[in-house]
């Protein structure tokens, strides 16, 4: 499948953003709660055949942007996390995600 148009692509307010890149969502900025709507918005957009997360980009996140990733991750059926930014693994473990952003025993 074809990356997303570059046009495609709109920072929010915060600067955060979401690509396609082929079989991947991929994320960059900061993913935190002023911008999740949106994000949410362009994401699932682009959702079919998505298989990874990539955020390798991420400079961290919120509890409302491991929500963000976890409603997308169940939308996709399960996906591969590419990348660990700031606040993801204790944020994971609080909320009793698997390392997949799947809810069960982490």
């Amino acid at each position: 499948m074809p990356s997303a148009d570059p046009a495609s692509v709109r920072p929010t307010i915060g600067g955060a953003s979401v690509e396609r890149a082929g079989d991947a969502l991929r994320f960059a900025g900061a993913l935190l709660r002023a911008d999740v709507a949106a994000l949410f918005k362009q994401a699932t957009t682009r959702l079919e055949g998505v298989r990874r997360f990539d955020l390798t980009a991420v400079s961290r996140v919120d509890s409302a942007g491991v929500a963000l990733l976890a409603e997308l991750a169940e939308r996709c059926g399960g996906v591969i996390i590419d990348g660990v930014p700031a606040g993801l693994a204790e944020l994971r473990a609080a909320y009793r995600l698997t390392p997949a952003l799947a809810f069960g025993t982490a």
